[in-house]
């Protein structure tokens, strides 16, 4: 299963966490004006990585099963989680900890 458009996934949703944290960083700040809050660099560089995350994406299901992608897809909740708690310094709770280990155990099971 793990070729090259699985890693191309796996790098894609790498991109998109990332791109999570830009824009959740774009929040905490404040904006001279409503412009500011949609034109500044956070922003734009998180939809920019979401542009480039689409496009990996989309590379990645033309040589990938399409019953992989979601698999690999459900890891960005991992990564959030892990940069959330590295960048914000964001608690990591019971709650979480028990959906990331569903998550987990969801994608052992699929891949059985």
């Amino acid at each position: 299963m793990f070729n090259r458009y699985a890693a191309t996934m796996l790098f894609s949703v790498m991109i998109a966490s990332v791109s999570q944290v830009l824009l959740k960083k774009s929040t905490l700040n404040t904006h001279r004006s409503v412009v500011g809050e949609y034109l500044n660099k956070y922003v734009l560089g998180g939809y920019g990585l979401l542009l480039m995350s689409m496009l990996l994406t989309v590379y990645s299901y033309s040589g990938l099963a399409y019953k992989h992608g979601p698999v690999i897809e459900s890891l960005g909740n991992v990564m959030v989680l892990v940069l959330g708690y590295f960048v914000f310094g964001e608690k990591i709770s019971i709650r979480k900890l028990v959906g990331i280990v569903c998550i987990m155990a969801g994608i052992f099971v699929f891949n059985l």
